[in-house]
């Protein structure tokens, strides 16, 4: 796995392809939600903590839309448009203000949950190649 992150020049957005589908087949709705789950946990201990919901009700909430989404790109049923319209997200993440430094500790969290499964490295890594782009489109501060 190379789970290098990507530095671009601010203003650039880097072409972006969904990641493979089969990271749906293989960990299963409950498997994406999990992942996700995991992920906002190491976010709720990280440096940019303040930028999440904390622990209970929002934070769950938080999750399941982010789930939503993550299953939704990868080939599952379309839960974000049906709960939250189409996913215009560098307009849903404008009020927060992201850093590049954020994203690396948004993207180190991903990294740890990822390295944590056991799926095929190809599709972690497709996955990866797609958080390491997207994660730059949120960048705003």
């Amino acid at each position: 796995m190379d789970y290098t992150i990507n530095t671009y020049p601010k203003g650039f957005r880097p072409q972006v392809s969904l990641p493979d589908k089969a990271l749906y087949t293989l960990l299963t709705e409950e498997g994406m939600r999990k992942m996700v789950s995991n992920h906002y946990d190491l976010l709720s201990k990280s440096s940019i903590a303040r930028l999440f919901p904390p622990e209970g009700e929002h934070l769950e909430e938080a999750k399941k839309h982010s789930a939503d989404f993550f299953i939704q790109i990868c080939g599952g049923p379309d839960y974000f448009n049906q709960n939250r319209g189409e996913p215009i997200l560098v307009r849903r993440h404008q009020s927060f203000r992201i850093t590049a430094e954020g994203r690396v500790v948004w993207l180190e969290c991903y990294k740890q949950v990822l390295s944590e499964l056991d799926i095929d490295d190809a599709v972690k890594q497709s996955f990866w190649d797609y958080l390491n782009k997207f994660s730059h489109w949120m960048v705003n501060a």
